[in-house]
């Protein structure tokens, strides 16, 4: 893609004020603006909890506050917990044998604590004077009547790369060099379903958050500064910030579109919306903070998601938008994601992963592997998908429907079906939330970036695979199922998924003029796939004019009600689309 189409903000900021009154920059600041609050109390003893979402680096933070406080007074909640040892043990039944998936975890933050040894460190915090200090994950529960509480946040994207880089541990334990594909899996699966629930018991008693994703940079807010910035995203369209990642099919399309590091072997992944996942940065005057986008979700559901999205799935972001890049890569491993059933019985899940594939861009040579071809044999195809293992051969075309597709196709992708896209391809990935339930049958051969074999699971595979899901249930069901919803000068609309078992709704807006949307109840989610700019807008004022470039995902609060979008910019006068999805519900229906 042409240079000139670079303007994708890898950055976006809700900028919450102009000015940053109650933010403070570097551990000199904090450490300033913590001694004076603790000034104001009247008070003998002074307790100061230092809560830490599971990621943080406790070596940047528990000198600083040693130093600044003394050490005989600084408890560290590991000191309460269990052995690494015990907790291992408890935990098994969720972490799991498994090298990928796990079971989602029922506990609460009290498991990963010896109750003896809390009551041992619970008198000894009672029996010191002047400041005291407890520090770590955990904190707030040995210490639940702090006088001023810190939340040290972390973004799941940077965990993630402290894990890639050795540098944390999960909770608990010390195995910050095991392999962080197995540090992953337990923190999804374990430390931050617990680390939210308390989370979300402790948001409305924080004084402070701490925002410490950049080495070195630490930054802290009034807690309050924070609310402010959550409740102003929800009633405004927005952007989460994205995140790229290199894979073993990586292609070259996002480096240009999205103005990345040229020298990377490729990108594969861009996760564009994926709010359990991705950060959300608030700024207040030059200062800017980050904190897990997840939180927006956790503080203002209904307002965010829709009275009957949030009564449905709770406080969980069910829509995920992610960039599947393969022009001059390689073919994704072909898969199938577990029905509804068995991601409940096996997982602990309560709803699967239910896909599309919207085609932003395809080479002459584009091709998606879908379903299955009339008359396949199920044993014998899962005997060869499990001879290819040790063989490294597996003739997929026998066994899978192949379909040539092109820019702005849409193939609709329900659980239990066999699919992968093929080299040449960027997708726009429109799914369900839980992406981690991936069941790869085949990887074409080859070797992860880490030159390790990725793993395969055909035993999970065959258990859910639609052997009935051949070609001509495939071209009637999934691929390019377009109807025209309305037809007016400067305006087409259509719907385009997804299909009749998954419950997100997608619509397209080709226009060359304004044009009126409404969220009727549900979060909507949107990505600019035709045009270099559009704006939008509120019909009522009720916020400020919202710019979107080429390929940027966005994120409309069902609170907003009534929008509009139109071309801007270089884009006046000419034909724009994007491409619209929202939960299904009986208030959405003429949305």
């Amino acid at each position: 893609m042409a240079k000139h189409m670079i303007n994708y903000d890898k950055f976006p900021v809700v900028q919450v004020s102009d000015h940053h009154t109650g933010c403070w920059i570097g551990w000199e600041a904090i450490i300033g603006e913590v001694k004076a609050s603790l000034e104001r109390l009247d008070k003998p003893v002074k307790k100061v909890v230092i809560e830490c979402y599971q990621g943080v680096i406790d070596p940047e933070i528990i000198p600083v506050f040693r130093s600044a406080f003394g050490k005989s007074n600084f408890v560290i909640s590991s000191d309460a917990m269990l052995t690494e040892e015990e907790i291992n043990m408890f935990f098994h039944e969720d972490i799991t044998d498994d090298e990928l998936f796990g079971y989602m975890t029922r506990y609460d933050i009290d498991r990963f604590f010896d109750k003896e040894k809390v009551k041992v460190v619970q008198q000894y915090i009672d029996s010191l004077e002047g400041t005291v200090i407890v520090y770590g994950t955990g904190a707030a529960y040995l210490c639940q009547d702090p006088d001023i509480l810190i939340y040290a946040d972390m973004a799941r994207w940077e965990i993630q790369q402290r894990f890639r880089r050795n540098e944390v541990s999960n909770i608990g334990v010390d195995n910050r060099n095991e392999h962080p594909s197995l540090q992953y899996k337990r923190a999804f699966f374990v430390d931050w379903r617990i680390c939210d629930r308390f989370k979300k018991r402790l948001m409305h008693h924080w004084d402070y958050v701490l925002d410490t994703n950049i080495p070195d940079l630490p930054k802290m807010v009034v807690a309050g500064k924070v609310w402010e910035g959550l409740r102003k995203t929800a009633s405004q369209p927005f952007r989460v910030v994205p995140f790229f990642d290199p894979g073993p099919w990586g292609g070259q399309w996002m480096k240009e579109v999205c103005d990345l590091d040229r020298s990377t072997v490729n990108f594969a992944w861009c996760f564009d919306c994926v709010p359990e996942e991705n950060s959300l940065l608030l700024g207040f005057g030059d200062i800017t903070i980050e904190i897990p986008s997840i939180n927006l979700v956790f503080a203002f559901p209904e307002q965010l998601l829709g009275v009957p999205v949030y009564g449905r799935f709770g406080d969980e972001f069910p829509i995920r938008f992610d960039f599947l890049d393969t022009m001059e890569g390689g073919n994704l491993s072909l898969q199938v994601h577990p029905l509804t059933g068995y991601i409940q019985e096996k997982f602990g899940m309560h709803y699967t992963q239910d896909e599309s594939y919207y085609l932003l861009d395809a080479g002459e040579d584009a091709i998606v592997y879908l379903g299955l071809k009339k008359g396949v044999c199920p044993e014998d195809m899962i005997a060869e998908l499990k001879e290819a293992q040790e063989t490294g051969v597996f003739d997929a075309e026998k066994h899978v429907g192949v379909y040539p597709v092109k820019k702005h196709d849409h193939i609709l992708i329900p659980s239990g079906t066999v699919h992968c896209s093929g080299k040449n391809s960027m997708v726009l990935e429109i799914s369900a939330t839980p992406f981690i339930f991936t069941f790869k049958l085949w990887d074409w051969g080859r070797l992860g970036l880490d030159g390790k074999p990725r793993p395969i699971n055909i035993e999970h595979g065959e258990k859910v695979i639609q052997w009935n899901r051949t070609e001509s249930w495939v071209k009637r069901e999934l691929v390019n199922k377009f109807t025209v919803i309305r037809k007016e000068e400067g305006l087409l609309e259509e719907k385009t998924g997804l299909h009749a078992q998954e419950f997100i709704e997608t619509r397209r807006h080709w226009f060359s003029r304004p044009v009126l949307h409404h969220t009727n109840g549900s979060v909507n989610v949107l990505n600019l796939v035709e045009g270099r700019e559009i704006i939008v807008e509120s019909p009522t004022g009720v916020f400020e004019p919202f710019v979107v470039h080429y390929a940027e995902t966005f994120i409309v609060p069902a609170a907003v009600g009534s929008y509009t979008i139109r071309p801007y910019g270089e884009s006046e006068g000419k034909t724009c689309a994007t491409i619209k999805a929202y939960v299904r519900h009986e208030a959405s229906e003429s949305i």
